[in-house]
């Protein structure tokens, strides 16, 4: 039952983290790709009617891995942009488990396996399940942008694989320990800092409060495949892997989506199916706790 009671919460949490790490997955071969600077890659990355969108649903098949423990289950998402996030749980038989509602700056829980609740503002959220429930990221993430992308910032080009790597221009030792934190990574003649080396970047970029911002686009489709957030200053990641887009109310939109999130002894992974994609409302996000459940402990 423990174990059970620390799922539930973390499931539907992770579908709404901005608590960041990764365990990000190497590129299959491609052929070589002419090389294209920052300018054109960030040409790449405009607006392509996704980021107007105001409604989001969709139903989902989710396969979680959060350390040893591997869980499915189906859920049901509803977003209304910058206002809030609705998470319904529903493992077997259509019934529901568990539900979530998040706004820009609150989390409400509750668990009907154990007839308990949650609520507080994002901060205590964090503090309790260890990860801070995110509007902005999940809301980006769902319909497939490159959130975080700031177009008055410099970035750097590169190639990696079959794919254009953009990179915010941090300083360069940044970046390489933003590399040396996601083992997988494949950028060409990249050394990885000895260990103590690595222990001061990352002492040095608290200081700063360093966050490196990357975005991969493929190199036969150009659109963009991958978003990665490594925030130095609390060794932390988030890693989301965009695949299969398709047209919804002429708006492409990911069909598969791959959430990967860590912190120092926190790891966790999200793969998202998701169908019957809609991007009209309004929408019911309807959140109600029962008189009989308790306070969680």
């Amino acid at each position: 039952m423990k174990t059970a009671r620390r799922f539930l919460p973390l499931a539907a949490m992770l579908l709404l983290a901005a608590c960041h790490t990764s365990r990000p997955v190497a590129v299959a071969g491609h052929g070589p790709i002419s090389q294209r600077s920052s300018d054109e890659l960030l040409g790449l990355l405009k607006p392509n009617g996704a980021d107007t969108v105001r409604y989001y649903s969709a139903k989902a098949d989710v396969d979680l891995v959060m350390g040893e423990e591997h869980k499915s289950f189906k859920a049901h998402v509803r977003v209304v942009r910058d206002s809030a996030a609705w998470v319904s749980i529903t493992p077997a038989l259509g019934i529901e488990v568990a539900r979530l509602l998040v706004t820009p700056d609150s989390l409400k829980f509750i668990d009907k396996l154990h007839d308990v609740y949650w609520t507080g503002d994002t901060a205590q959220a964090k503090k309790r399940f260890g990860i801070q429930p995110g509007l902005d990221f999940l809301q980006d993430a769902l319909l497939g942008l490159p959130f975080g992308l700031d177009r008055e910032e410099k970035y750097r080009s590169d190639r990696d694989g079959g794919q254009y790597l953009l990179t915010s221009k941090e300083r360069r030792k940044f970046v390489r320990a933003a590399e040396d934190l996601s083992p997988g990574d494949t950028l060409p003649d990249d050394k990885d800092m000895r260990e103590k080396r690595l222990e001061r970047t990352l002492r040095k970029a608290e200081r700063k409060d360093a966050v490196v911002f990357r975005y991969w686009i493929s190199g036969d489709s150009l659109t963009l495949d991958r978003v990665q957030v490594a925030d130095l200053a609390r060794d932390q990641q988030a890693d989301v892997r965009y695949f299969q887009r398709i047209q919804v109310e002429n708006t492409p939109i990911p069909a598969r989506i791959v959430l990967s999130l860590s912190a120092p002894g926190k790891a966790a992974t999200a793969t998202l199916v998701l169908d019957r994609i809609q991007l009209h409302g309004p929408l019911n996000l309807s959140f109600r706790i029962p008189e009989k459940f308790l306070p969680m402990e």
